[in-house]
């Protein structure tokens, strides 16, 4: 077996055996969670979001809903206030996020649901963000590289100033970096960065 194969097997084998055991082990706090995104604003309990994967792929994934539900509605007013270079969309104090909102995004808890993608085969639990389908559709060919492995729920920009990064093409070189030095080591330390700002609430 070959270095790089390897390490993709064994990314895969930590990948089911993490987001199995956080799964199983965090059925009460997601539970918890739903109900309160349910009772705290009107709407479903997921957003659904179409996301681009791995070689352009598209796929459904899921996240805690944060917004009210009429917010797609109103992002066409809010672009002027995007804080993100390029085809992205990024507002540090989005008026449709609720108040529960708030605190999942605080603490990363509104991403969980993407265990599920990552149990799946669609996710890695390190890798590029997967972007919105109207986002990637904007993304020039060298902005694309970023797809030519799996998407992840955490990577190397997220862990490095995500609330400080405010150009898309440093958050691509920042995702290329982490596509040329890509190996179990990295995958651990990132996984325990991303762990310890979510325990420190030092999410978007």
């Amino acid at each position: 077996m070959t270095g790089q194969r390897g390490y993709l097997v064994s990314k895969r084998l930590l990948d089911v055996a993490v987001a199995g055991a956080a799964w199983l082990a965090m059925s009460p706090l997601l539970v918890l969670i739903a109900l309160l995104v349910k009772w705290t604003s009107p709407g479903p309990v997921f957003y659904r979001w179409r996301v681009v994967g791995q070689g352009g792929r598209y796929f459904i994934a899921h996240k805690f809903r944060t917004m009210h539900r009429h917010a797609d509605r109103e992002k066409e007013r809010l672009l002027a206030a995007n804080e993100m270079t390029g085809p992205v969309f990024k507002m540090t104090d989005d008026p449709r996020v609720t108040a529960f909102g708030k605190v999942l995004r605080r603490y990363s808890l509104d991403e969980l649901p993407q265990l599920c993608s990552v149990i799946q085969g669609n996710m890695s639990l390190v890798g590029p963000r997967p972007p919105l389908q109207r986002e990637y559709e904007q993304f020039n060919d060298w902005q694309r590289q970023k797809l030519s492995v799996k998407p992840g729920v955490t990577c190397l920009w997220q862990i490095q100033g995500r609330n400080r990064i405010s150009d898309f093409d440093q958050w691509v070189r920042l995702d290329l970096e982490y596509i040329s030095r890509r190996n179990l080591r990295l995958d651990l330390m990132i996984l325990a960065d991303t762990l310890k700002s979510v325990i420190q609430g030092t999410g978007k």
